[in-house]
């Protein structure tokens, strides 16, 4: 009873807190921290011990899930390389550079500083994700540091698991197994992921009720991942590659109105799990601060320092991979400043710290664990305020941010091409009697319309034919799928950008619907 009260004040919380963002024009992940903080410090709250597998399995997947369809595979493939190379070299660098100062700065041993170290090592899908929504950023710029943090998970998981082997000498994993263990975890669970995919795609083309859509939706990031986790491979990366191919061919397995409703339902899961988790965040630093030995009472600025550590190792990697963004002019400081900054710890360090086992393989308590934990949440809260808050004015600074004028004008110079597109398979119509001409010149009045921004208030068809009724709309559905393919091709053509793709699909499928339930 205690958990279901817990979770539906987190709810409440979030969506207060979230109303608040929108008003503030203030990113919601950092108002969240900052809210749980306040409610961990108020008297009397009682402490929060959440379990590892509870993040994990529940919380995760359907985030990770919605975070990979969102991204943009055409702009993936322009940024690969430089996603592989921070996917690698990145988190080794970040993991030696954390345990480094760690070791000289607390009293940690060598091997917990590593733990640490392999902890924090990449940056959070969910965290990126949810705070780069509200920024305008470039395409390739946004697939960069999403993608990045959704790939880097079997790098920084194969070191966690090495870290982990030797701080409980176990000898369970070393670095002679730490390639296979790569193997296991990324190759496993990709093909864990594509397999998932492809059965969800077998299924989803047979099937046309809603419902019965809504549930695969919401139960395949949960199959990928707990089918990885039990096969010892990587349950996240299983769910971000079945999210990327799922969400490249999700337009082509089911119609208009099932995909507005998908995209509600999986809007308001992701709301109310992004909710719970970021206020769980800012919820658990106090209580593990009272659990410290008095001796650690230096963790804030071992935290700041070690967050500051991050940054700037990511700025040094960032400057020359920023040529990647824009081919052929080099290096850009602006474009590595606001990579630098998009990248954010969150859910998925803290997740792996608190699966770190309490005590080691002798049975005696695993030294500096609670130190770990402090550590790495205090170095999640301090990236999610400091770089979250003020992450729109880098962006706003750096003269990177896609204006809501080029926006509009890219929607209206595709809008125009897609009723252009319909009047010429309507011309080719013209004289052929397989449509009534009525309906013909009705959708030809509906699209010259849209060309002149303007309604035309006789437009609509006749109630008292049905036929013509009928053919009018059956026309029009035909159109739609022919601007729907348009728009694709624009796409994959890099004519038009994924924000503008998703929201003029988003308002053809509105109009299919419009035309199914009138």
């Amino acid at each position: 009873m205690h958990a279901v009260a817990l979770v539906l004040f987190l709810v409440v919380l979030g969506t207060t807190v979230a109303t608040g963002a929108r008003r503030w024009s203030v990113p919601a992940p950092s108002l969240l921290v900052l809210a749980g903080l306040a409610v961990a410090l108020i008297p009397g709250t009682p402490a929060l011990h959440i379990a590892p597998q509870t993040i994990g399995l529940v919380v995760l997947p359907p985030l990770l899930y919605a975070s990979a369809e969102e991204l943009s595979l055409r702009d993936l493939r322009t940024v690969w390389r430089p996603v592989a190379v921070l996917a690698f070299g990145l988190v080794l660098a970040s993991a030696a550079a954390v345990a480094a100062l760690a070791e000289v700065l607390t009293p940690l041993s060598a091997s917990m500083a590593f733990v640490l170290g392999a902890v924090l090592a990449s940056t959070d899908p969910v965290a990126v994700t949810a705070l780069g929504r509200r920024l305008s950023l470039p395409g390739r710029v946004q697939v960069l540091v999403q993608a990045e943090s959704l790939f880097n998970d079997a790098t920084s998981l194969v070191l966690f698991k090495v870290a982990l082997s030797f701080a409980v000498a176990s000898g369970t994993v070393g670095w002679a197994g730490a390639g296979g263990q790569f193997l296991l975890l990324a190759g496993g669970g990709s093909a864990i992921g594509a397999a998932v995919a492809g059965v969800v795609v077998l299924i989803r083309r047979r099937t046309t009720d809603p419902v019965l859509e809504t549930v695969i939706a919401l139960v395949t990031p949960y199959g990928a991942y707990v089918l990885a986790e039990s096969a010892h491979a990587s349950g996240v990366t299983a769910v971000v590659v079945a999210g990327v191919l799922l969400g490249r061919s999700g337009h082509r397995l089911t119609d208009a109105r099932i995909r507005l409703q998908l995209g509600a339902v999986y809007a308001v899961a992701v709301f109310g799990l992004e909710s719970v988790v970021f206020s769980i965040v800012g919820l658990e630093l106090p209580t593990l601060v009272r659990a410290l030995p008095g001796a650690s009472s230096l963790w804030p600025l071992q935290a700041v320092a070690i967050a500051a550590v991050l940054v700037v190792l990511r700025s040094a990697w960032m400057v020359p991979l920023s040529a990647a963004v824009k081919p052929g002019q080099g290096p850009s400081l602006r474009v590595a400043g606001v990579l630098t900054w998009a990248g954010t710890r969150g859910v998925m360090p803290l997740a792996a710290a608190l699966s770190i086992p309490l005590a080691a393989a002798d049975g005696r308590p695993l030294p500096g664990r609670g130190l770990v934990l402090v550590l790495t949440t205090a170095v999640v809260v301090f990236t999610l305020i400091v770089q979250g808050l003020s992450l729109a004015g880098v962006v706003k600074r750096s003269g990177l941010a896609v204006h809501p004028e080029h926006t509009l004008r890219e929607e209206t110079r595709t809008r125009d091409r897609l009723a252009r597109v319909g009047l010429d398979h309507l011309d080719q119509l013209t004289g052929l009697e397989t449509v009534p001409e009525a309906a013909i010149d009705q959708t030809r009045r509906s699209l010259n319309a849209r060309l002149d921004h303007a309604q035309d208030k006789d437009g609509a068809p006749s109630r008292e034919n049905a036929d013509l009724l009928a053919a009018y709309r059956g026309l029009r559905r035909e159109v739609i799928a022919l601007q729907s393919t348009e728009l694709r091709r624009l796409y994959d053509e890099h004519q038009v950008s994924d924000t503008t793709r998703r929201n003029l699909q988003r308002d053809l499928d509105l109009e299919d619907t419009a035309l199914t339930g009138s």
